[in-house]
């Protein structure tokens, strides 16, 4: 009987019209706290392999842990802001299972009794709609080791020659973010498993807990993708693509496992309840190890750590440190700046919305910050394949930019030149204009000089001008900021030339 297809995928179109899709969505993220969970070491990234590690994360004998209350504090405050109750009790447990990047043989987890539980989280969709994400719980745990698999094709154990260990991350703070099963997407069940991770990415760096960076592994997620049949009501068996670390990842393994599942399903099979990787060079998800149960982790409470017990009182006080949540703040500026829904959504959907923002705060005007985050700057992001939010330009340089244009001392396609050189690595604003020589030329009699040379080489529409035609001196301004590089102010190119014809 077949078990697994990944070549004859079943058309998206087939799927949705034949199935149900069911997700579930967990999301890890490390916190930026500057230690570890149960220890002092430092969390830095990068660092040089096993340099910070000690007796407690290496669980060697002897070792006993710590609770680091500024991840409590993290974890509260998490759990808050995604409308989840907070326990007045709860504690830690050990989740048993052996890898060799887990120096412990176990992690210190939580089980049964989670910080925060009974949530939810509202996320906007691409046309608008708000889809309602139930949270199941928020529970704090360490992160694991980290293994590097040397040679073979793709950087994975199978294949590789051996394998190196790094235990600098083992021990890091981390709180798992759990959905209860999502029902109802329909066909858009990878726009809203997206979504709902950018939705949670922007809440989480709102609150300053994780610099959420998914390409450094600090914000990760695992799919879980299963279908039922039109009409059930008996969950299918579920996959779970681990480690997703993109957006745009996210959406492309719900997409692909659907379609996975739909294949396996009508072909008479059965879906493999595994873990899976996704290869982003391919779109496409791989087996990696049959799912345990929760059994198999054989949970028991830790018996080194004492119960968290926050206070009532505490947490009212953590209540009120919550910054405004993105949601507020995208209304607010909806309101300043007067945007439209779809402008508003736009803004979003392209993830200029912050980098806008953070420019105007700079001191540029809504509009012109907007105007070059949304065209020229996406433009380059396409070009260079990375997000918006990567490119090599900060908020700060371009707001610097428009005010260089506004002064006057530079002309649009000049601060083009300037933001390219930005760009590519050139150094700040003014030492671009400096080093490249982009100074608007604003000396009347060396402009007029070159207009009455474009005059002269052009005496047929010199004398349309004078005879008042004087649209016709947009070629001559053409000509002008042809001789001077575009370094002339179009606008007064255009006065003296008008003056010159006598207009």
């Amino acid at each position: 009987m077949t078990t697994d297809v990944t070549a004859e995928l079943l058309p998206y179109s087939d799927v949705v019209e034949r199935f149900d899709p069911v997700l579930g969505l967990e999301v890890h993220v490390e916190l930026h706290t500057n230690t570890k969970m149960f220890c002092g070491c430092p969390t830095q990234f990068g660092a040089d392999p096993n340099t910070q590690v000690c007796p407690t994360c290496l669980g060697l004998p002897g070792a006993l842990p710590v609770v680091n209350g500024k991840a409590v504090e993290s974890a509260i405050r998490i759990g808050l802001a995604l409308n989840c109750e907070i326990a007045e009790w709860c504690r830690f447990a050990r989740k048993n299972y052996f890898y060799p990047d887990m120096p412990k043989n176990f992690q210190t987890s939580q089980y049964d009794e989670p910080i925060a539980f009974n949530g939810y989280l509202d996320v906007v969709l691409d046309d608008g709609e708000i889809f309602r994400v139930e949270i199941e719980r928020a529970h704090m745990e360490e992160d694991t080791g980290k293994s590097l698999h040397v040679g073979g094709a793709t950087g994975r154990i199978h294949g590789a020659e051996f394998s190196l260990l790094d235990y600098n991350r083992a021990g890091v703070p981390l709180i798992e973010i759990v959905t209860k099963t999502i029902h109802g997407t329909g066909e858009r069940a990878p726009e809203v498993a997206r979504a709902y991770v950018s939705a949670l990415r922007d809440l989480l760096k709102a609150l300053d807990v994780s610099d959420v960076r998914m390409d450094q592994g600090s914000l990760r997620c695992d799919a879980n993708v299963s279908l039922m049949p039109k009409g059930s009501s008996v969950l299918g068996t579920r996959s779970e693509t681990k480690n997703v670390n993109s957006l745009r990842s996210v959406e492309r393994a719900v997409h692909f496992e659907m379609r996975r599942h739909a294949a396996v399903l009508t072909s008479g099979g059965e879906v493999v309840q595994e873990t899976r990787h996704f290869d982003e060079s391919t779109g496409s998800t791989r087996p990696g190890r049959r799912k345990e149960t929760s059994e198999d982790y054989r949970y028991f409470p830790e018996p080194d750590l004492v119960p968290i017990a926050p206070s009532r009182e505490w947490v009212a006080e953590l209540a009120q440190t919550l910054p405004e949540l993105p949601w507020q703040r995208r209304k607010r500026i909806q309101a300043e700046w007067k945007l439209s829904d779809p402008e508003l959504r736009d803004l979003v959907n392209a993830g200029a919305l912050e980098l806008v923002a953070a420019t105007v705060e700079a001191g540029a005007a809504p509009d012109e910050a907007r105007s070059w985050w949304v065209a020229y700057l996406s433009q380059q992001a396409n070009t260079q394949g990375v997000d918006l939010a990567d490119l090599a330009i900060t908020p700060a340089q371009l707001a610097r930019v428009i005010a260089l244009v506004a002064e006057g001392k530079l002309t649009n396609k000049l601060a083009r030149q300037v933001v390219d050189g930005v760009l590519a690595g050139e150094g700040e604003p003014d030492t671009v204009v400096e080093a490249r020589g982009l100074v608007v030329v604003s000396d009347d009699s060396a402009l007029l000089a070159a207009v009455d040379e474009a005059l002269a080489a052009q005496p047929d529409i010199a004398e349309k001008i004078r005879s008042g035609k004087v649209a016709a001196a947009g070629a001559v301004v053409g000509a002008v900021m042809k001789a001077t590089k575009g370094q002339a102010d179009a606008k007064r190119v255009r006065e003296l030339v008008l003056e010159r014809c006598g207009q």
